[in-house]
């Protein structure tokens, strides 16, 4: 057994530098904004005195979300139905790109991985429900409608797991409401000359002694695709022998599925319920496409090939979450939670070459079936002088079931693998007075990951003890304005890709930037120690201000690196240039997050109730065995921006808005050998929506108004060759017309 303990690391004093006079000038700002809001929401005195009817209040959804904001302890931005479906939105990722700190990877408009702090795959826990998500399934791809709310929890907390370097994203699913009608929305999109469809039905449900709610959604998506490469390889010995090669593919793929989700609550005695949560996820995919490859020697002898591809897919999840809660006591309630699941994948690839062999004919195919399942307690109790004392035990378990084949070589695909993984965690939450309280957590977490393929068996175990500790200071009792504190130590395990994946042969010609990939059973995870730091304002009429702060020490960084390997098991007599993830050093990474909500008449009386959100936050990070310039962590770009507007026109029931989603282009180096470009993205979309009535609505939203080519490239430059790859995907506008009602 391995044990990872993180001993906490200098800091970086220009980091620190930097967040501190970055968060001096936005405060400085908040300040200003804060006064005017101020001066806006206070009355104006009455000329006659007037009767006291005593106080009236209502609140929004959102007032509510961010009541509970800054009620947390812990940092939790929480964004409610109101704010989700504001934009009309068809995939869940499209919401959570416009939140403080959230980036999407992959081209605009085409959705992808959810990232926060601008970091790569493995550094968000994302939760569904409170729980991990199942393996293989993709929070991109849950509707707007299936979701209740999404909190963001900046750092991590004892009961909500550690394994969050970046962050937390918990989505929670829809829950009933009897006096709610059924909300039913069928929906028809265009983009580039394909139609799409798209229904949504929530059904709350009336029964008598059982609260909840049913959601059904119902896809049927074309996708157009259009991909070009171009490659140029040198000999460093011989600068005459080089190659240029262009690979132009153009596909159409198509995606048909249903979910369906529960939420079924029963209540009885004694503070005593029961929720069941069946979840089903059925998606069917296939692709047809052409790859026209041109190739240029040093001789200006030209040759070409041709390859049609198709692909074909399917996935299905059926999954069961439960939560049992009961009062033991006025002060003490025990919860558990329990989850069993079924997953499937069937995936088929088919390249048919041409006659030269650039593209050469090959078929790929894999099929796995995931079981996995959950079991947690927990016991909350209300302690005296203000203390709430939270324990709990969780335990956790993945069986794969893995088989794969490739006409590039005789070796077989099948691969068994589990993963099997118990926490045990307490945490306190406590009042000193009015303007202090805290949060303090100690977790104990331990993986072990096994695979047996035709290579043999491997194994891979790790723990990680964390401590954490979060603090809220309040300067003034009773006011608006707060301080923010958290030092915590989280940390990334391998995936069990990562770990025992079967090798992935590229199916081009074998190169440095068209690689094989294949696991490592040796990785360690990777450890974190984070410094916190946030000042909120709150206006008393709705909205808030706020600069977080944040750094990280990270050791035993996971990159994936690329090697020259002969007579490997699955090409032997062959030399292959591979991909396979390594411990590669420390890092350090920081950064500052800014964001901004309001009404603009918050700020001037006389104009308009527009509502306004805003967020911008900037990224630094340094990868400290890499030599610079840009030796960043993966997929982090300088800094990401939003700036949205909403407007209710007051001679009209139509609601007007949009929002600009910007990202920088950056280069990362990745090794002394490793270059990555990423383009700039700059994503618009706009919306109108016609209320006809109370229950009728229709909607107009047009993504990604201004599209633009998405550019990536790599660059490899080692063992006597260089060779640089740049890609161009191209994206268009999609047109939603939708159709709501509340039936």
């Amino acid at each position: 057994m391995r044990r990872f303990l993180m001993t906490p690391k200098s800091t970086n004093p220009f980091s620190l530098t930097f967040c501190a006079q970055a968060c001096a000038g936005a405060l400085g700002l908040f300040g200003g904004i804060g006064a005017f809001a101020q001066a806006a929401n206070t009355p104006a005195s009455p000329s006659t005195p007037v009767q006291d009817m005593g106080q009236i209040e209502i609140k929004s959804n959102r007032d509510n979300d961010t009541a509970v904001r800054r009620e947390s302890t812990a940092s939790k931005i929480v964004i409610g139905r109101e704010e989700i479906e504001k934009q009309g939105d068809a995939s869940l990722g499209e919401v959570l790109k416009r939140l403080p700190g959230v980036t999407i990877q992959g081209a605009p408009g085409r959705g992808g991985a959810i990232r926060m702090r601008g970091l790569g795959s493995g550094y968000t826990q994302i939760l569904l429900d409170g729980q991990r998500v199942p393996p293989g399934f993709s929070v991109d791809s849950l509707t707007p409608e299936q979701v209740e709310k999404i909190e963001i929890l900046r750092a991590p907390t004892a009961e909500t797991g550690a394994r969050a370097i970046a962050g937390t994203i918990n989505i929670v699913l829809r829950e009933g409401q009897k006096a709610n009608p059924d909300d039913f929305k069928v929906g028809t999109s265009f983009e580039h000359g394909q139609v799409s469809e798209q229904v949504n039905w929530v059904h709350n449900l009336q029964t008598e002694g059982m609260n909840g709610t049913l959601t059904l959604s119902g896809f049927d998506s074309k996708r157009p695709d259009d991909v070009s490469t171009h490659t140029v390889s040198e000999v460093q010995a011989n600068p005459a022998a080089k190659t240029d090669r262009t690979s132009d593919t153009v596909s159409v793929g198509r995606r048909q599925g249903v979910h369906a989700n529960a939420r079924l609550q029963w209540r009885g005695e004694q503070g005593t319920s029961l929720v069941l949560m069946p979840f089903l996820v059925y998606s069917d995919y296939t692709n047809q496409g052409r790859t026209d490859l041109r190739q240029t020697d040093a001789a200006h002898s030209v040759t070409t090939d041709s390859a049609n591809l198709a692909t074909q897919s399917r996935y299905v999840m059926t999954r069961l979450n439960g939560q049992f809660n009961r009062r033991l006591s006025a002060d003490d309630l025990m919860e558990v939670k329990f989850g069993l699941g079924r997953s499937t994948y069937k995936y088929q690839f088919d390249q048919t070459g041409g006659m030269t062999g650039l593209l050469p004919t090959l078929s790929q195919r894999q099929d796995f079936t995931d079981l996995s399942n959950n079991l947690s307690g927990k016991l909350t109790q209300v302690l005296p002088n203000g203390h709430q004392l939270v324990s709990g035990l969780e335990l956790e378990g993945v069986n794969r079931n893995e088989a794969g084949t490739t006409s590039v070589t005789d070796e077989s695909g099948d691969l068994k693998a589990s993963t099997q993984r118990w926490a045990i965690y307490t945490q306190d939450e406590w009042k000193f007075n009015s303007q202090w309280s805290a949060h303090a957590g100690l977790r104990y977490e331990n993986i072990l990951t096994s695979g047996t393929s035709s290579d043999g068996t491997r194994r891979n175990t790790s723990s990680v003890l964390s401590p954490l500790l979060h603090a809220l200071w309040k300067p003034v009792p009773g006011s608006r304005d707060q301080i923010r504190m958290s030092l915590t130590r989280s940390y990334k395990t391998p995936t069990l890709y990562n770990l025992v994946a079967l090798p992935s042969l590229s199916r081009e010609t074998n190169s440095p930037t068209r690689t094989d990939r294949v696991g490592n059973p040796d990785l360690r995870p990777e450890l974190a120690t984070g410094i916190d730091l946030a000042a909120e304002r709150y206006f008393e009429g709705g909205g808030l201000v706020s600069a977080n702060l944040f750094h990280r020490n990270i050791t035993d960084l996971i990159r994936y690196t690329i090697t020259q390997v002969s007579n490997p098991s699955w090409a032997p007599g062959q030399t292959r240039w591979v991909s396979s993830p390594h411990n590669v050093g420390d890092a350090v990474t920081q950064g500052i997050e800014l964001e901004a909500k309001f009404r603009l008449n918050q700020l001037w009386p006389e104009a308009l109730p527009v509502d306004i959100r805003s967020n911008m936050s900037f990224f630094r990070s340094r990868v400290k065995d890499v030599p610079g310039p840009n030796n960043r962590l993966d997929q982090q770009p300088d800094m990401t921006a939003n700036l949205g507007a909403d407007y209710r026109v007051r001679s009209l029931p139509v609601t007007l808005g949009g929002n600009i989603n910007y990202n920088p282009d950056y280069s990362t180096r990745q090794s002394d050998a490793q270059w990555a470009y990423q383009g700039a993205k700059k994503v618009v979309d706009v919306y109108g929506l016609w209320r006809y009535s109370a229950a009728t609505a229709l909607r107009l939203t047009v993504s990604n108004l201004t599209p633009s080519d998405y550019i990536t490239g790599s660059t490899y430059v080692g063992n006597g060759v260089s060779e640089t790859a740049r890609t161009t995907t191209r994206n268009w506008q999609n047109v939603t017309l939708r159709l709501e009602l509340k039936i």
